[in-house]
């Protein structure tokens, strides 16, 4: 009776062991997959402090490009800046063509401030590194092609 009972309890943890081995052989498979959502990710460089907000802006078409973001951008994301850096992830965009415009919103006011001349006060920049002369730049000058796969983009603000 005590060798039956000896040979049950090892048949028990043999499958226990069994089981263990297949759960964790099982694990890297779930523990590591990627998310199925792809993206355009954006890194936000050149923040002069960690005031206010980083607002991106992201643009299919040239109509209300780049000022009229509230209005008529495709996706919006107001992210919050720790230490100087900001990271925006538009995820489960459809291919195309695309703008971006991302502001250091520094008061929390929802636009980019300017000075009586019309120059930028807080923290500006575009897709492309895009320029404007006199003025913010086309949408033709910072668009550019999303084919629905991960994609990483570096915009560095202007002051």
């Amino acid at each position: 009776m005590i060798k039956d009972l000896r040979e049950s309890c090892l048949m028990k943890a043999r499958w226990i062991a069994l089981f263990a081995a297949l759960l964790i052989m099982g694990l890297p498979a779930v523990g590591f997959s990627q998310s199925s959502c792809a993206g355009i990710h954006i890194n936000i460089l050149n923040i002069r402090n960690s005031k206010g907000t980083i607002d991106c802006a992201l643009f299919d078409s040239p109509k209300g490009f780049p000022v009229q973001f509230l209005r008529d951008a495709t996706n919006i994301i107001v992210t919050k800046i720790r230490k100087t850096n900001a990271r925006c992830d538009f995820l489960d965009i459809p291919p195309g063509t695309y703008a971006l415009a991302v502001i250091h919103d520094e008061n929390m006011d929802g636009k980019l401030n300017t000075n009586w001349l019309g120059i930028p006060t807080e923290g500006y920049g575009f897709s492309n590194n895009a320029k404007g002369l006199l003025g913010p730049p086309s949408f033709s000058a910072a668009s550019f092609t999303y084919d629905g796969q991960d994609m990483e983009l570096t915009i560095s603000l202007h002051y």
